[in-house]
Order: C-alpha cells, then sequence, then structure tokens
C-alpha cells in the first residue's frame, strides 16, 4: 500500500512539473536560448539540404552557427562542422560530392558524410558560387581602390583625418573603408583554386550591394560562359541618390560586360537562370528613387533578346524567383494579405497559382525536386524548416531545433481583427493575447508601431520586438497594418510616401481605439512602442495622442525631419518619402506639418527614448534632440544609449539589457 502511494505520489510530482514546464512565461534570458535557424542550399538532386544553426552565449557575448545536412525524406539530420566555430554560405557542389562553406572568411569543403574539412584557399572573401561545370569558383572580396589621407600624406603617417568629397562616407553602421566589394573568379580543381584569381570589375562599385546584398545578387549561366551580376555603378553622391542597380554579364571567353538592363531605373535583383540556359529571370523596381517599390518579376529570353514583366497588372510583390526543373514557371514569395506565401507563375499565360496558405510566413525558398524548401515562422513559432509539396500546398517540419526550450513556452494566442479607419477602409490588425488568456480580466495593452515605413508586418518572430515576450509579459499587442506597408496592394503601400504625419498616423489611432473598447482591455492603461518609423510614430503620437496613452518608448526613432534629411546617409529614401529636401520650395508639408518636434509643446506622457550611436540611417542626435526635449519639459524621461550598435540590437548582452529596461519601463507606468 505504501510502495503504491509513494508511486502515485510520483506521478503526479511528475505531471505536476511537465504542466510547469509547459506553462513557462517567455523571458529575454529563454529568448536568447534559441537556436536560429536559416536554410543554405539544396543538393543538386534534391535529396538533401544543408542549414545553420546559430546558437547564442550570453555570459561570453557572443554565437557560433554550426552547419547540419539534412535529408528531406527522412528527416535525418547530422552535423557538418565544429560547434565552437562559426560556418555559413554552404553551398554544393554540382557533382554534389563535397559542400563548400566559409569559416573565418576562408572558403573550405566537407564531404556530406562529415569526413575532415579541407580549406579550398588561404583568400578572405565574403561568398561564393561554384560554376555549373565545376571548373571555376566566383567569389566577391574586398578590394582597397582609394587612399586614406595618411597615405595621400606621407609625412602625416598617424593622421586619423579623413578628406571627404562626396556622400556615402558612411553607411548604415559603417565608414567608407577604401575598400570595394568586387567579383573574380579563378580555376578550381579537386578542392583546390588552380590559377590567379581574375577581378572581372575592378571597379570603385559594391557587388553584391551594401550592406545587405549577399551571393543571390550574383549567378552562373548553366553552360558556364557567363558570370551575371547586381551592381550600382554609381558613386559619391550620385550613388546617395538613386536605388539604380542593373544586371551586367561578363563573358569569360572575351572578358567583355554586357548591361541587361540599362533602360530599367529601379532595383534590379535576384538574377537566376532557368536550368534549361534559355531564360534569365530577376526581380525590378519600376523607380529609381524608391526603394520600397513593388517589386516585379521579368524574364529575358537568351535566344530572341525579348524581355517582359511576368507580373504584369499583379498588385504585390513577388520576391525571391527559382525556377522549376521543367524551366517552364517560377515559384516566388509574395506577402497579400500580410503573410508570407509561396506562389508559382508559368510563362506562357502569365497565370499566378497561389501555392500556401495559413498565419505564418515563409522566409525562404528553395526548389527540391517537387517539394519546396525554405524556413517558416510566425508571432508564436521560430523559424524552422518545412518542405512544401509544390502541388497541393501540403507542408511537412523537417528540423525541431527551437523545441528546447520552445514546446516549454506557454504561447499567447494570435488573432488577426479588421479595423475600420478615419476614413472607412478595412485595416488589418494583429492581436497577441497573453498566455493563459482570461476574457473577464481587463489587461493594459501595447499598441505596437512598425517600422519601415514600408516593410511588411507579417507573421515574423523576431527577437526584439517579440509579440510572445510582450504578451508573456502581461501584455495585450495590438499591431496594426497601418497604410505603407505591402500586403494589401500597391495603393496602400505608397500612401506613406509624403504623408507620414497623415492617414497613417490616423490609423495607428484609430487601432488604438478599436483596442480600448474591448472588455478585456483597460482603456486607461494604453502604451505605444516602435522602432525606427515607427520610432517616428511615437514621437508623433506623444504630441497627438490626446491622453490615448500612459507612456510612450522610442527605438532609434526620427524626432527632427529637417535635420533628418541632412543627417541620414541614403538620400534617395528621404527625397521619396519626405517629397524632397527641406529647401524646396514650397517647402513640402512633411517638415511644415509632420516632423514630430513642431508638437513637442504638448508632450505630457513618460517616453523611453532608445539609441544607438552606429546608427547612420537614423543618427544617435535624433534620439538626443527627444530625450532633450523631454527633460527640459519636466516630462518623466530615460534615454537608454548603445555606443556600440546600428540600427538593430546585435549583441547578446546588449539586447537583454533593452528588453530588460524596456518591460521595467512600460510594467512602471502601465501596470497597477
Amino acid at each position: 500500500m505504501i510502495r503504491i502511494s509513494l508511486v502515485f505520489v510520483s506521478t503526479l510530482m511528475f505531471i505536476a512539473s511537465a504542466i510547469v514546464a509547459q506553462n513557462q512565461r517567455l523571458t529575454p534570458e529563454l529568448l536568447w536560448k534559441i537556436g536560429r535557424v536559416t536554410l543554405d542550399c539544396v543538393s543538386p538532386d534534391g535529396k538533401f539540404a544543408v542549414y545553420g544553426v546559430q546558437r547564442y552565449d550570453v555570459p561570453k557575448n557572443k554565437s557560433t552557427r554550426v552547419l547540419y545536412i539534412l535529408n528531406i525524406q527522412t528527416g535525418d539530420t547530422r552535423a557538418l562542422t565544429n560547434p565552437d566555430e562559426t560556418a555559413n554560405s554552404a553551398e554544393f557542389r554540382p557533382d554534389g560530392k563535397r559542400i563548400g562553406f566559409l569559416r573565418n572568411g576562408k572558403m573550405c569543403e566537407v564531404s556530406p558524410e562529415g569526413s575532415a574539412i579541407q580549406q579550398v584557399s588561404d583568400l578572405e572573401i565574403s561568398g561564393f558560387r561554384y560554376s555549373p561545370n565545376g571548373q571555376y569558383v566566383l567569389f566577391a572580396q574586398e578590394v582597397k581602390l582609394d587612399n586614406t589621407a595618411a597615405e595621400n600624406n606621407p609625412d602625416l603617417p598617424n593622421t586619423s583625418g579623413r578628406v571627404i568629397d562626396g556622400l556615402f562616407f558612411r553607411h548604415w553602421k559603417s565608414w567608407h573603408d577604401y575598400k570595394y566589394s568586387n567579383i573574380f573568379y579563378a580555376n578550381y580543381t579537386d578542392g583546390k583554386l588552380t590559377s590567379r584569381p581574375l577581378n572581372i570589375m575592378n571597379e570603385r562599385f559594391d557587388s553584391p550591394l551594401k550592406p545587405m546584398g549577399g551571393m543571390e545578387q550574383i549567378t552562373w549561366s548553366p553552360d558556364s560562359r557567363f558570370i551575371v551580376y547586381t551592381c550600382r555603378k554609381l558613386h559619391g553622391t550620385a550613388e546617395a541618390q538613386s536605388t539604380n542597380s542593373d544586371l551586367y554579364a561578363y563573358e569569360l571567353a572575351s572578358g567583355q560586360t554586357l548591361n541587361f538592363t540599362a533602360d530599367l531605373p529601379g532595383y534590379d535583383l535576384e538574377p537566376v537562370f532557368s536550368p534549361d540556359g534559355r531564360y534569365l529571370a530577376w526581380t525590378s523596381m519600376a523607380r529609381a528613387g524608391n526603394e520600397s517599390d513593388r517589386t516585379r518579376l521579368f524574364v529575358l529570353d537568351t535566344r530572341t533578346q525579348q524581355r517582359q514583366e511576368l507580373t504584369d497588372g499583379w498588385d504585390f510583390e513577388a520576391n525571391h524567383p527559382q525556377w522549376a526543373a521543367d524551366s517552364k514557371s517560377l515559384y516566388f514569395m509574395s506577402t497579400e494579405n500580410f503573410t508570407y506565401q509561396y506562389y508559382q507563375i508559368n510563362l506562357s499565360d502569365k497565370k499566378i497559382r497561389r501555392i500556401t496558405d495559413g498565419q505564418h510566413d515563409y522566409q525562404s525558398l528553395k526548389v527540391a525536386g517537387s517539394e519546396l524548401l525554405g524556413t517558416r515562422v510566425s508571432m508564436a513559432d521560430p523559424a524552422e524548416i518545412f518542405a512544401v509539396n509544390a502541388k497541393s500546398g501540403a507542408a511537412r517540419r523537417l528540423t525541431t531545433v527551437t523545441d528546447d526550450p520552445w514546446k516549454n513556452i506557454a504561447k499567447g494566442k494570435v488573432e488577426r481583427r479588421s479595423v475600420k479607419t478615419a476614413d472607412g477602409k478595412d485595416m488589418n490588425v494583429w492581436f497577441i493575447l497573453p498566455p493563459d488568456f482570461d476574457p473577464s480580466r481587463r489587461y493594459p495593452a501595447l499598441l505596437y508601431c512598425q517600422g519601415g515605413p514600408q516593410s511588411s508586418l507579417s507573421q515574423f518572430f523576431s527577437y526584439r520586438w517579440n509579440m510572445q515576450l510582450m504578451a508573456a509579459n502581461g501584455y495585450v499587442v495590438v499591431a496594426p497594418c497601418r497604410r505603407g506597408m505591402p500586403g494589401s496592394g500597391s495603393a496602400w503601400n505608397d500612401a506613406i510616401s509624403g504623408d507620414w504625419g497623415g492617414g497613417a498616423m490616423q490609423d495607428l489611432l484609430a487601432a488604438a481605439d478599436y483596442a480600448a473598447k474591448e472588455p478585456y482591455i483597460d482603456g486607461n492603461r494604453l502604451g505605444a512602442a516602435g522602432a525606427s518609423f515607427g520610432g517616428y510614430s511615437v514621437f508623433w503620437l506623444a504630441g497627438n495622442h490626446q491622453k490615448r496613452f500612459k507612456t510612450f518608448i522610442a527605438h532609434c526613432g526620427i524626432f527632427n525631419l529637417e535635420s533628418f534629411y541632412g543627417e541620414t546617409e541614403e538620400i534617395w529614401f528621404v527625397s521619396n518619402d519626405l517629397e524632397g529636401p527641406y529647401w524646396k520650395a514650397p517647402k513640402p508639408k512633411s517638415y511644415t506639418q509632420f516632423s514630430p518636434h513642431l508638437y513637442v509643446q504638448n508632450w505630457d506622457t513618460p517616453i523611453l527614448v532608445i539609441h544607438n550611436e552606429l546608427d547612420f540611417r537614423i543618427p544617435v542626435t535624433q534620439g538626443m534632440q527627444a530625450f532633450t526635449a523631454a527633460q527640459l519639459r519636466g516630462i518623466p524621461s530615460r534615454l537608454l544609449y548603445f555606443p556600440d550598435e546600428g540600427h538593430w540590437m546585435q549583441k547578446a548582452q546588449n539586447s537583454i539589457l533593452w528588453q530588460r529596461t524596456f518591460f521595467d519601463w512600460l510594467d512602471k507606468y502601465l501596470k497597477e
């Protein structure tokens, strides 16, 4: 009897501990324990994939990324690289017998069975591509083509001065380092580069485009005769004013280069040849000053030299094109109705078919035989790799990297709502409810203001603006897809340009008013938070909210549009979105009506300002101006400053401090 009781008690204790584990609340520390999964490549036969898992060591404040090979049919997984090192940019050799990757910037190879790693070259590079015939390797490498002031003045070897004659002297988070990313190729035999690399550019231009372009901007033709690459062949002030990148084809035999898109004025990106070599597809934007224009799919018939837009008449973006094996159609991704899904378009009739659906985002796309491979996320789940049947859309989850600790975290429900705007339009709004939500309670709520201003508010999973983390702290999160975002057609997307303080701000207020009427939301405990344009939104709301909110948080936000125009680096962005410079006559209303600093006299609400020194997109002085204004007006305020971060938070310990400060501030003003 005693024995049975002990077993019974032990069983109850096990069940209780399991229930507690499954209801563990998400914390910043747990969030940073999650492995971050990204897909690198698929084998030529479509049977295997290589993916990477990045893990953070918070005490050491660093991370490593390990490569794994995955059997797509069985799900069997095996590590290919050392868990103490970082490996990235994996690509299968065309014969499938070796896998190339970068380790400490050096090209290495490993067999699919995980044999000893061999280094291919001593060169430090940023990306590579095997030629389809296996005889060459192309790679991107930094080349120093400009002199420093010290080099131009040999008698001043220790001077730190810079002599600057044009714009783009700094970009995103880096000062110009006198180097340019150029493309090289070399002969390749049995795991080694066997000839002196040849620079096919040798120009003061970058390919891939900096700072966020990758090897998806460079490709080989299937016959290995041509290298097609993306480049914006503008320099200095001209480069800062235009997004006009083109596709250039370099012929190995002749050494000649041809511009395929000289007459197309916007971004031309992501070139990809059809398997039969006849067609070249790419994404293109129509306007040279609009970095968030609708991406269109173009195809060039290399036999006839005829070019056509496949997505003409379709009102949504088309990204990351990949050819079907028969060269008769393309797969791509788009954010119709505010989630990123897979689509297919036929060359013959241009018909578009939606393949996937659901409350989640696909983040990448590779073709693996009859299936499509990619990472999938939602506001309730971090990235894992899924295989999708290209015909039926049925999805299979292939990895379980994030189960520890994610499967034991209590999740908040994510709901989609339709809210009427002030001018009678239907606006998609995401509601994220706290775990163990009780509709009889009244919760504080947080209005999430998305940045961009034209970035999508889809089913993303962020390690900074994490909706589940906010909900786990007891907040209902209200995330409106206000005008300016892709997902509801090009007119909705374009509506933000020149109208920052107009319809979009009324959309945010409409979402807040809708939320305040919910019986489970305490309308007297509303906060608003956002970054970048979301930070602009917070600063604007602070002067125009008419007592709706009890506190604000702005990260790297824009406070003064006049000074911002002269401080930022990508001039095409401000010239397009603010409708010109502040000296333009007549002066655009961006400066006379929409700048948040014009309404500081109305500020009366506690505000936390966060800004980073290395943010050259929105310089730190913008946040300092806002904090100074709040302090001089006697408003409870705090400045959180990071000297070693750019526009994003990338260091683990900095990010945890960011999150702790964020929630300490919210709790102080929104929780009873």
